[in-house]
């Protein structure tokens, strides 16, 4: 009898562990909402916004980070070139719906009323991503050579 309660409760237990925040396409889009809310000069936080995007976005965020460093006296981290100030919740979010299609995700954030924004997200290694398009690096230019 002990044996049966004791599984029970490990089975209670078990069903009771957080779903991982990169699950669900919807779950992931939440929280990386509410880890860029933290952002505001906490690198800790940037750099947990910063891990729920996809391959692509941190690449665009490395090279800039890499470009930064090379202009300034300190290593500048991809996580540090997350702009904050540039994130702002236009409503607040109620409701949260994916479509998914094979890897891809769109994400509908549902407000009050009419309001609605639609998010892409994409599975990497098992685990939904958000789709941040970030604007095209520019080409770095180079100097002409003076022996030219």
């Amino acid at each position: 009898m002990k044996a049966i309660c004791l599984a029970a409760v490990g089975v209670t237990f078990f069903r009771c562990e957080p779903e991982p925040v990169d699950e669900r396409p919807e779950r992931v889009v939440a929280e990386f909402v509410e880890r860029m809310q933290r952002v505001h000069g906490d690198p800790e936080s940037a750099r947990a916004a910063y891990d729920l995007l996809w391959g692509e976005g941190k690449a665009n965020l490395a090279e800039r980070a890499k470009r930064a460093s090379a202009l300034s006296d300190r290593k500048v981290g991809p996580e540090e070139m997350l702009a904050p100030s540039h994130f702002s919740l236009a409503f607040t979010p109620r409701r949260w719906t994916a479509r998914i299609d094979g890897q891809w995700a769109v994400v509908t954030v549902a407000g009050e009323a009419e309001q609605q924004r639609e998010i892409r997200c994409v599975a990497e290694d098992g685990r939904w991503r958000i789709v941040q398009p970030f604007p095209p690096l520019t080409p770095i230019r180079k100097r002409p050579d003076s022996a030219e």
